[in-house]
């Protein structure tokens, strides 16, 4: 039977009701016409699954960053190709990822999960991830359509922007993930474009459908539909549900002629297709057979593939160690993973630390923690609680009503808790308990406590010591959800000597999709009493060391989902602590834990800097690989770091009177750089290796290709990652400086030289021109500068291209 048939036997009520979730993560089944409910699930970088939960732990990847800086198409399909295989074994038939919105401005909160800068190199990233993912029968979904660059205000915020820069930039970006990789879902964002909604936007009919023949469903992201005026463009699935702004209102709209029966059909036939590609419906099936991929060494390889080496001193790689100084409080704690809905939940994590004592067995290896980092309460080690009903480890989380009567009850390994989804009855609750047995691990005073929105109170052996309420910062849910603020009190606590720990919250009641959402932490402050005292012990133990690995980085309140950046400084005495362990000991190598560009003020006062991103769990393992030697850091820039926060051309993110003009239009980014001619920290496209190479030979035939010779000149096999932009100084048309128009990555041995054809973006060479008799992609006739080289600003060889047309 085909989909038309299926249609034919649904009442109006059956249509509308499989366009809106049946809940937070899933939609509704059909079982008259053999539909089974969809699950989607949060990535991009791991799968999640419909529940956050410690209990079923997930496969942790690197983050989107980590992975744009292999600059990699194969890393890249394998990327989606482990993230299917994780959709699967937990009965995920949607993966909402990847995000592919640009890094307009290094400010952006949510800069870590997105690819780059650069259109066509995030353009051609997207493509691969996305073939990877659906070719397994699993659904993917590129996202937020459109100019989601910034979160501050991200629900109502107002997008200005000319249609060249659409083109030519934001859309690029999306454009071949649809039309060459196929995406089956693409989704739509909260903020306005140039006026209208992204739900309600004509964008997602035109280019999406009529242009780039997208035959797949408009998802809509979580609450971004806000009315039945959404049903009269190209938004087919709004979530979540059941409570929505679609439902019985939109059978109404139908019913009184105020939206076509026809939309709905559309939507109706694009939602029974999804669900025939990812085996939901009667009479078709997933890929029976899938391949056998390790995944958590996957994660390991692209933790080190995406790894950064800036600087290098003749340090790194390492070899003969006897004593090595590990320093810096993300070295023990790292992020490997940034904040917000693409977090995951892995079973376990290496970190640096880890890392290193692992594959130096037999050197000293010291750790101290040189500065704090983290702010506000974190999480209890799980192995320091015991679950006050089971005596097992963990604790006890219960939901109580107004008189005090159990709801609901669970156990839990982890103190830090997310409840999207699931069964927990958050909106018919009053109070959350969580109670555990917690063991100090040492003696001292801390600050106990909890992290979330509304008023709680904080117990210890039974003695209530604080009540309190705790206010989010800003309005935006997604942040007071999951990057709440803390609330805290002062407790002595001795090692060894068991603590009663119960913390209640009067669960806040909001309205619609978040409902049923809530997210609290209860843990411990870090203590922060004297910060000079810490630094002088890292100082210490580094001039005691052969080498110093000084790992820094942000924290969870620096980047995360909800909020951008106000400054791209490293947070806490990071900064000193470099400066001081740089002065102690020559041999400093500094690692940089951020999922964004920072500012590094020490960096020609060290002897190596490398920056990893979030480096997945798998991270200590990659790291000690990069730098012992094992394994090349395989990653170069795809985004430009700054000098100062004051260089950066195109920075701003906060909406003045709900909008935010995009007024640089096409030059964002390294362009912008070239534009203001601006030198950076680190350029776009940089990054050194252990191995040397020299290009020659540039050929240009036609518009499609280059042509070159790439040989290693070194004595170990190494990564090359060729780049090749276009020049078109004297063109009448407002143009880049140069723009990246192609890139492949060269593998070669020792001393061995190969010759390689570079593709070239379809659009390398033409320009989006808006005329009277309409717009559309066009090419100024005239000759064309190709350049090729490492990095935009270092590119040795020259071509001439002439297009006739």
């Amino acid at each position: 039977m085909n989909f038309d048939d299926l249609l034919g036997r649904l009442t109006l009520e059956d249509k509308v009701r499989i366009l809106t979730g049946q809940d937070f993560w899933s939609t509704y089944a059909l079982p008259s016409i053999g539909l089974r409910s969809m699950v989607l699930s949060d990535g991009p970088s791991g799968v999640r699954g419909p529940v956050w939960d410690e209990r079923d732990p997930s496969l942790n990847l690197p983050s989107a960053t980590a992975l744009s800086s292999s600059w990699d198409v194969d890393i890249a399909h394998r990327y989606g190709v482990v993230s299917a295989l994780e959709a699967r074994r937990k009965n995920v038939d949607v993966v909402l990822g990847p995000t592919i919105n640009l890094h307009r401005s290094p400010l952006g909160g949510r800069h870590f999960e997105a690819f780059s800068e650069d259109p066509v190199l995030t353009a051609e990233l997207a493509a691969a991830y996305v073939s990877g993912v659906q070719e397994l029968g699993v659904g993917a979904t590129p996202k937020h359509y459109v100019a989601n660059d910034f979160e501050t205000d991200r629900f109502t915020a107002n997008v200005v922007v000319d249609e060249r820069t659409l083109r030519e930039v934001y859309l690029l970006a999306f454009e071949k993930a649809v039309t060459e990789s196929k995406a089956w879902l693409v989704m739509s964002a909260y903020n306005s474009i140039n006026g209208a909604t992204a739900s309600e936007n004509d964008l997602l009919e035109t280019p999406l459908n009529t242009d780039w023949g997208f035959d797949g469903v408009v998802v809509s992201d979580w609450t971004a539909v806000r009315s039945v005026e959404s049903a009269k463009h190209s938004q087919d699935l709004a979530m979540p549900g059941p409570i929505g702004a679609w439902g019985d209102a939109l059978v109404e709209a139908v019913r009184s002629g105020e939206v076509k029966e026809d939309a709905i059909d559309r939507k109706v036939l694009r939602i029974l297709a999804l669900a025939a590609r990812v085996g939901a419906l009667e009479g078709y099936e997933k890929p029976a057979d899938v391949p056998h991929v390790d995944g958590v060494a996957f994660a390991r390889t692209a933790s080190a593939e995406g790894t950064v080496l800036l600087t290098n001193n003749n340090e790194l790689p390492w070899a003969d160690l006897q004593r090595v100084a590990v320093i810096g409080h993300n070295a023990r704690d790292a992020r490997t993973q940034g904040g917000g809905s693409a977090t995951v939940i892995p079973s376990a994590v290496v970190s640096p630390l880890d890392g290193i004592r692992k594959a130096l067995p037999n050197a000293e290896v010291t750790y101290s923690i040189g500065a704090v980092v983290q702010e506000g309460v974190g999480e209890l080690p799980p192995a320091t609680m015991t679950n006050p009903q089971t005596g097992e480890r963990g604790g006890r989380v219960r939901f109580l009503d107004a008189d005090g009567t159990e709801l609901y009850a669970e156990d839990r390994f982890s103190s830090a808790l997310v409840y999207l989804g699931g069964d927990a009855p958050i909106a018919e609750s009053t109070v959350f308990e969580f109670r555990t047995t917690w063991t100090p691990a040492e003696s001292g005073a801390i600050k106990l406590g909890f992290a979330s929105v509304g008023r709680g109170r904080i117990f210890a052996d039974g003695k209530l010591l604080r009540e309190d309420t705790a206010i989010p910062v800003g309005t935006d849910l997604g942040a007071a959800l999951l990057s709440p603020p803390s609330i805290s009190t002062p407790l002595e606590v001795t090692a060894g000597t068991p603590i009663d720990v119960r913390v209640e919250l009067d669960l806040p009641k909001l309205e619609g999709g978040l409902s049923n959402a809530f997210g609290i932490i209860v843990g411990v402050e870090p203590s922060n009493d004297d910060p000079q005292a810490l630094i002088d012990e890292a100082v210490a133990a580094a001039r005691a060391a052969d080498v110093a690995l000084v790992v820094v980085g942000t924290n969870s309140k620096v980047e995360s989902e909800g909020y951008d950046r106000t400054s791209l400084a490293l947070p806490g005495r990071q900064d000193d602590l470099v400066r001081a362990i740089a002065a102690a000991n020559p041999r400093t190598v500094v690692v940089v834990n951020a999922g964004s560009p920072v500012l590094l003020p020490w960096r020609d006062d060290v002897a190596a800097t490398l920056a990893t991103y979030f480096g997945g769990q798998e991270y200590g393992d990659a790291l000690a690989d990069v730098l012992l030697g094992r394994t090349e850091p395989g990653g170069r820039l795809p985004t430009t770091w700054p000098r100062e926060q004051d260089d950066v051309p195109v920075i701003d993110v906060t909406p003045k009177d709900g909008v935010v003009r995009y007024d640089e239009g096409i030059h964002i980014g390294y362009r912008a750089w070239l534009k203001a001619g601006t030198e950076p920290a680190y350029e776009f496209g940089h990054g050194l290796g252990y191995t040397t190479w020299e290009l020659s030979d540039l050929r240009a035939n036609d518009p499609t290709s280059v042509a070159l010779t790439v040989r290693n000149t070194g004595d170990r096999a190494g990564k090359h990652v060729v780049q090749v932009y276009v020049e078109r100084p004297d063109s009448t048309v407002d143009r880049p400086v140069r723009w990246l128009a192609g890139f492949a990555v060269v593998r070669l041995d020792a001393g061995q030289a190969r010759e390689i054809t570079v593709a070239l973006h379809e659009h390398a060479f033409e320009h989006w021109a808006v005329a009277e008799d309409g717009a559309g992609w066009t090419t100024e006739p005239g000759t064309f500068t190709l350049r090729a080289g490492s990095s935009v600003s270092d590119l040795a060889l020259t071509a001439e291209l002439e297009i006739l047309r």
